[in-house]
């Protein structure tokens, strides 16, 4: 294009309209996709609230919404500018509804430890823990000598006593002791306290004696006779099902049925985990499926037998609305959890889009689903069950459509194919679940699964075929008493599934241990999967390149050279082999197995040992990483020498004011604050000092409502005197005359429990 000016031509570049035009057309290929990435917007809003290192404001939270909403009103409707402003509204929306949704379920959390107190309150959950006692959810409870405005709303006791008899709705009293939710074991590392925060529950605890039942409450609304009644039928389930199948078997029977999962052995669960089963164990979409599928098809089945019903109603609808029925009752029995109503959520779309003469199996009801759960509970998004179900069930959906079309979706196998065909798609759908969710599986657990192939080959047609079936038979008769003519096949499949599971999990390399890998590799793999999935034409492709990027970063994660626990002395380092080398503290096993999983180190707190990496004598220990001498100073006699020659020094005391040598000093105070610190040695040429950085568990929370330390005053404990002696060993009389020092009181503990709390928060990690 060319203009005349002043005499001259003057010679402008033209424009890239063919590229444009191309862009244009690509893009109105793909817009039926566009409803798909809804939910992907929406994420992206509410992964950019969890990402912030402050709370925000509820006005300042409505901000992004209202300039999002303001920018749509500047473009012209049907442009690609008004499907990005669409997409940024979406986010905007996920950035408020989180907010809305932490302030709707806030609820005090205990500042601190609190020991061998009495608490009294309703039961609403029982759940039965292995080797005895239950698990206790009490809701509205009443804790001696704390004020009502700091007393959480629920707390979960876990009993020791054999003898606990409580049932859901029962008042009860109960002494026991009590801490907050867990933080993270390292920095980075999962975050018990923000799950427990949604849940509302602001602690947990132990108790050794059975609760004393003072009454058992009245409903006094409609909803608490409702969750009431439904408990009570939970109660009087799982009584059948462990007196027609004692011991584990029924166990694992009330796993599927009601979801209850405290009764199943630690080896047991580690089996089926390891074998890539632990799926089965867990109420999802598989279950819920067979069960109202069962419903949908055996109803539907028997209509068409009656000519007169098959040929002037619509059947097909008719048992589409009792499978609607039928997942709606399974989610009530199974507890109403969130893996549940996400699988419910599933089944509903699926028998609506029947209703509606809609395709049953498309993307576009996945999108729906995730959508709805996302914006009712946004935090979610955080949960790894949601996102492997998504992960999994998006790309078996996204490769079905792929092979219809590839196919036709009229082929039909010849007769004698059918059986090749139901273990063909066994395998394949396996190995397609497996890949699509292998990203989330390293960055959530470090862990893969080798033979899940193999694994679910054995087993997932004994549930298909025998187990669940029978469960669907046992249910039914029940109300007649003859619940046993479908329990005794189902214990049967069980005990198959689970001889499967063993011997699978057992077979050499059957469980992968993989380090930890940087969210920039995870976030590429995760963006690059939607991509792939999402769209239909040849720009998918660009969705590939993205993951094997992520593939590539995965490894370049930098790990700690030195772990230090929150509480007592759990002290890690990297030896010459590479592998952690740890000096155990008390309650230290939780923390210590969650850093060899980041490590992707298979073995267990208990392999670990200090080995020769640290040296120690009777007032501390000492070890060099990369050049750096890191102390851990047992007992004020060792202060002097650390404090002279460490470069990291540990401490589970106060810091003294006159030792200023060591470039960190971490001390009981440090640790109380800002949890458990992670440490970088770097011993570079450039530096004739190795340099230290760390790294702690506070600064990665950030100041969130599930992270906010207590304002209360520092508890004064006697600072340690630097003691010259001449030797680096303190004498026994002056080791033995500290030792006399009397303790804190628990009003001054700088920690938050014991190594019993710890489990607790353990086994509730587990039964997320």
């Amino acid at each position: 294009m060319s203009v005349e000016a002043r005499g001259l031509d003057v010679a402008f570049p033209a424009l890239p309209e063919d590229r444009l035009s191309r862009a244009a057309l690509l893009l109105e290929a793909e817009r039926q996709s566009f409803f798909l990435w809804g939910p992907v917007c929406l994420g992206l809003g509410i992964a950019a609230y969890f990402a912030l290192p402050v709370e925000p404001a509820l006005v300042v939270s409505f901000a992004p919404l209202a300039l999002a909403l303001i920018l749509r009103l500047t473009v012209r409707s049907g442009t690609l500018a008004a499907t990005l402003m669409t997409a940024l509204i979406l986010a905007g929306a996920g950035f408020a509804i989180t907010k809305l949704r932490v302030e709707a379920v806030r609820a005090p959390v205990l500042a601190k430890a609190l020991h061998s107190v009495e608490v009294t309150g309703t039961v609403t959950m029982v759940e039965a823990k292995l080797p005895r006692g239950q698990r206790l959810t009490i809701a509205n409870p009443v804790i001696a000598g704390l004020a009502p405005g700091l007393t959480p709303a629920v707390v979960r006791i876990r009993t020791m006593s054999s003898k606990t008899l409580a049932a859901p709705g029962d008042r009860i009293r109960i002494k026991a002791n009590l801490s907050p939710p867990a933080k993270p074991a390292l920095p980075g590392g999962f975050d018990y306290a923000r799950t427990a925060w949604f849940d509302s529950v602001g602690g947990v605890g132990y108790a050794f004696a059975a609760p004393t039942i003072e009454s058992h409450a009245d409903p006094n609304t409609a909803s608490q006779w409702y969750h009431r009644t439904i408990e009570d039928i939970r109660q009087a389930i799982a009584a059948r099902v462990r007196q027609v199948l004692p011991g584990e078997t029924g166990e694992i029977a009330l796993a599927l049925i009601t979801g209850e999962r405290g009764g199943i052995s630690a080896d047991t669960n580690t089996a089926f985990k390891n074998s890539g089963l632990f799926h089965i164990l867990s109420i999802s979409g598989l279950h819920m499926v067979i069960a109202a599928g069962a419903v949908f098809y055996s109803l539907r089945l028997l209509l068409a037998a009656i000519p007169r019903i098959a040929l002037t109603m619509p059947i097909k609808k008719i048992a589409a609305v009792l499978g609607i029925l039928s997942a709606i009752a399974y989610l009530a029995i199974s507890g109403v959890q969130f893996a549940t109503v996400r699988s419910a959520l599933m089944i509903l779309i699926i028998f609506g889009a029947m209703l509606l003469d809609r395709p049953a199996m498309a993307l576009r009801n996945v999108a729906l689903a995730a959508f709805l759960i996302l914006a009712v509970y946004p935090e979610s998004l955080l949960d790894a069950g949601f996102q492997m179900s998504f992960a999994a069930v998006t790309a078996l959906i996204a490769s079905h459509e792929w092979l219809s079309r590839l196919l036709g979706r009229d082929s039909k196998p010849h007769p004698v194919m059918h059986v090749l065909k139901f273990f063909g798609e066994i395998i394949a759908s396996t190995l397609i679940a497996s890949v699509a969710v292998a990203p989330f599986a390293a960055y959530n657990f470090h862990q893969s699964q080798q033979y899940a192939v193999l694994g679910n080959m054995i087993a997932i047609p004994i549930c298909n075929l025998i187990v669940m079936p029978a469960a669907l038979i046992a249910m039914a008769l029940m109300p007649f008493g003859l619940e046993g003519i479908g329990l005794k096949p189902m214990g049967w499949g069980i005990e198959g599934m689970t001889w499967c599971a063993n011997k699978v999990g057992a077979l050499p390399g059957a469980v992968g241990h993989i380090p930890a890998i940087p969210e920039l590799a995870f976030v590429l793999m995760l963006i690059g999967g939607l991509w792939f999935l999402l769209w239909q034409t040849r720009i998918r492709m660009l969705g590939a390149a993205l993951v094997v990027a992520g593939i590539l970063v995965a490894p370049w994660m930098p790990h700690p050279d030195v772990l230090i626990g929150q509480k007592g002395l759990l002290v890690a380092v990297r030896d010459a082999s590479g592998k952690l080398a740890a000096m155990p503290g008390k309650g230290s096993k939780y923390d210590l197995d969650r850093w060899l999983e980041y490590d992707g180190d298979g073995r267990t707190a208990r392999d670990v040992s200090a080995g020769e990496t640290f040296s120690c004598d009777a007032v501390g220990c000492i070890a060099h990483v990369k050049g750096a001498t890191i102390a851990v100073a047992r007992h004020p006699a060792a202060v002097t020498d650390d404090c002279l020659n460490a470069d990291v020094l540990v401490l589970d005391m106060p810091k003294p004011d006159d030792c200023a040598t060591p470039r960190s000093v971490i001390d009981v105070f440090d640790r109380w604050r800002n949890g458990a610190y992670a440490l970088y040695v770097d011993s570079s040429d450039d530096s004739p000092e190795p340099r230290v950085r760390l790294e702690n568990v506070a600064a990665h929370r950030g100041e969130r409502p599930w992270s906010a330390m207590p304002e209360r005053k520092q508890p004064v404990l006697p600072k340690p005197q630097i003691i010259d002696t001449p030797g680096p060993a303190a004498p026994v009389a002056q080791t033995a005359e500290a030792e006399t020092t009397p303790r804190t009181s628990a009003e001054d503990d700088p920690g938050e429990g014991t190594e019993q709390d710890m489990d607790d928060n353990a086994a509730a990690i587990d039964g997320q």
